[in-house]
């Protein structure tokens, strides 16, 4: 019989609505059982792809007796940290507090007025590996809440307190940006990356998208090219279909944590694309191109809004659609000897397998095609012709394979990193459909998920899903649609975005900002009550919301009204020791740093927007890679386009064919009316 979530439009909650443990969503319902029945609330987050928690759910929550156990002692709540991160921000912290390290599934005790004692992430069904048996937990939590009750509540007191600590202060000392904490923050990052495999530290190995950007920003291209490339030679990214799986399980970027979610993609596609832009490597601007692929393909609802996550597993094994045995290679290629044999060496997929304890293969590309082409004596071009038919023919027959589950969910944080994202990469490659498709998704979100609060201001709500919209959103819905929504401007000219952008900073200084101005807290003003409103200063697998919504206060002074400039300015002086000392968990805070120091670069495209002088130029801003750049599109003849860029349309002329300005602070070029040299004096800035 189907529990409370059977009513839940969350895939992951919907997922559990037949496990026999009587869930509950996060709600009234729960809170005011565990307060009138004094029970002890056990909280368990996940999410839909995340592989330990089908696990778990397995073997724990859809067992009978572990099912009754829980039931017996606790009032059991089930949570999608996609939906509430505000509730996963808390409660993570109380695993760290204790010493562990994050993750999920997560499992939190707590008492009925929501302050935790005990948590942990998974928990096997018997002792194992060192890790308790979870009805063994269960029990001992159980009978501690009952026999030793003063403890119990000392240790909340004690944990929420430490809780209050961590989420709401910050990260000690004011700072003046200078050039020496940009430095501090790169040789930090020198000192920690892999010189033999690319990335960071050891495993599992995650991209650290934003890192990577400091070390860009910084023209350390070695090692940006030694990690693009190994990221993607490696099984962490899918060779057959595109897009990059979450992370690396070895420091080799070999074997993968095979689910794939949005907002790795979008990260991933905009590093790739600066990537390109900086260094015109080809492989960057193809792995651009089939990461939009793969988007289009696999994540793009029939509005045009983008899904969030693909599962790791599939007919009940992790991996299991994307790994490959020899026979499986002969067997898609058919009568094509030649392809079987170039993919199997391309491939390194071998007899005894890579994966686990099988005889199966995770895809990756160790050796180039030349040296396939030297150890089999045969021409590169004949190589190469045979490797893509064995690519097709695989992808064929893994699309017959039973596919890893999809969550359907549109959230509007991860929708605005994907936008963002195809829209840069769109501009600089000049490719219309990735243009086409990261305007439609953003006129979704704009019409499902944006609502207007005030003329001024407007708020986004958290996600939609079969037409069921839930709130409210977070810092990171409005500062990720806002933030691509000035990406989205640049791309088109279109000043609607810009409205759209001021609108949702306006929402982020009124409903989010400390009222002592000491930088933004994740949830708003009038959110859902929490035991604690945290602040959000760091990168986790999404950028801090604190920092994007600086990035975008700061696109905007320099747009439209310097005003936008002096909290961003305040809130990153307030972090910029840490993220000096810290890079690897405040990358983008390092970045706005780094754009404090430098300033922006501004050019100014004067123009009619369809002209096709105009897009060229604009086109010719946006390929090279330029540090900080902001694009203005202006219309002499259309004054809604002025208004969008009021501070850098100020002092400008306009000609009789369109050119366009380059500014430095206050300085500008002469009028330049050519492409070609408009694009060598942005790439002179470098």
């Amino acid at each position: 019989m189907p529990n409370r979530l059977a009513g839940e439009a969350s895939p992951y909650l919907l997922q559990h609505a037949d496990n026999p443990v009587d869930w509950y969503p996060w709600g009234p319902e729960a809170l005011e059982r565990a307060r009138s029945e004094d029970r002890p609330i056990l909280l368990s987050i996940g999410y839909s792809a995340c592989h330990w928690c089908h696990v778990m759910e397995r073997e724990s929550f859809e067992n009978a007796s572990i099912a009754a156990l829980m039931n017996e002692h606790f009032v059991n709540v089930k949570v999608d940290r996609e939906e509430r991160p505000d509730l996963d921000q808390v409660y993570q912290l109380v695993v760290q507090l204790m010493g562990r390290g994050g993750g999920w599934p997560l499992t939190v005790f707590l008492t009925p007025d929501e302050r935790p004692f005990f948590a942990g992430t998974y928990f096997p069904p018997v002792e194992r590996h060192g890790m308790p048996g979870f009805p063994k937990v269960l029990q001992a939590v159980s009978e501690a809440y009952r026999d030793q009750r003063s403890q119990i509540d000392a240790r909340a007191t004690e944990m929420t307190e430490a809780i209050t600590r961590v989420a709401v202060g910050e990260p000690e000392g004011d700072a003046a940006v200078s050039a020496a904490l940009v430095e501090r923050a790169t040789t930090q990052l020198v000192a920690r990356f892999d010189d033999i495999h690319g990335g960071f530290g050891h495993r599992p190995k995650f991209p650290c998208t934003a890192a990577l950007d400091v070390l860009l920003r910084a023209g350390d291209s070695p090692r940006i090219r030694k990690t693009l490339g190994a990221m993607r030679a490696g099984g962490i990214w899918d060779h057959l279909g595109g897009g990059f799986h979450r992370y690396s399980t070895d420091e080799r970027w070999l074997v993968p944590h095979f689910e794939k979610m949005l907002y790795d993609n979008a990260q991933l596609l905009r590093l790739y694309v600066d990537g390109w832009r900086a260094l015109r490597e080809p492989l960057y601007e193809r792995t651009v191109r089939e990461v939009a692929a793969y988007a289009a393909r696999e994540m793009t609802s029939p509005e045009g809004a983008f899904y969030a996550t693909q599962d790791a597993d599939s007919e009940g094994h992790e991996g299991k659609f994307f790994v490959w045995t020899t026979e499986q290679v002969d067997a898609a290629c058919g009568d094509d000897v030649q392809a079987a044999r170039v993919a199997k060496l391309a491939f390194d997929v071998r007899e005894a397998g890579n994966f686990e304890d099988s005889a199966a293969s995770v895809l990756s590309t160790p050796i180039p095609l030349d040296q396939v082409a030297h150890a089999l004596c045969v021409s590169l071009a004949s190589i190469e012709e045979a490797f893509e038919r064995a690519r097709a023919k695989m992808f064929a027959a893994r699309e017959r394979r039973p596919k890893p589950f999809r969550d359907e969910k549109i959230l509007a944080s991860w929708n605005g990193l994907m936008t963002g994202a195809l829209a840069q990469a769109g501009a600089a490659l000049d490719d219309e459909p990735m243009l086409h498709a990261a305007v439609r998704a953003l006129e979704f979100v704009e019409r499902s998920l944006v609502v207007a609060e005030t003329p001024t201001r407007a708020r986004v709500l958290r996600h939609v899903k079969d037409g069921r919209v839930r709130g409210p959103g977070f810092l990171d819905d409005h500062a990720f649609v806002g933030d691509a929504a000035l990406d989205v401007y640049e791309a088109t000219g279109d000043p609607r975005w810009v409205r759209l952008a001021r609108g949702l900073a306006e929402s982020i200084l009124a409903r989010f900002q400390d009222p002592a101005g000491d930088g933004f807290f994740f949830s708003p003003d009038d959110g859902p009550a929490t035991l604690v409103r945290a602040k959000d200063v760091y990168d986790h697998a999404v950028p801090s919301g604190a920092s994007v919504s600086c990035r975008l206060l700061l696109r905007l002074g320099a747009l439209v009204d310097p005003q936008y400039n002096e909290p961003a300015e305040r809130a990153v002086a307030r972090l910029a020791q840490a993220a000096a000392h810290n890079p690897l968990a405040m990358g983008v805070t390092a970045s706005l740093i780094d754009r404090l120091v430098r300033g922006s670069v501004d050019v100014v495209v004067v123009g009619p927007r369809s002209h096709a002088a105009t897009r060229a130029l604009a086109r010719a801003a946006q390929r090279p890679y330029v540090r900080n750049l902001v694009l203005a599109w202006a219309d002499p003849t259309d004054p809604a386009t002025l208004e969008a860029c009021a501070v850098l349309w100020e002092g400008k002329r306009a000609g009789d064919e369109p050119m366009a300005y380059v500014c430095r602070g206050r300085t500008c070029s002469r009028p330049i009316t050519n492409a070609d040299e408009l694009e060598k004096e942005l790439i002179a800035e470098r």
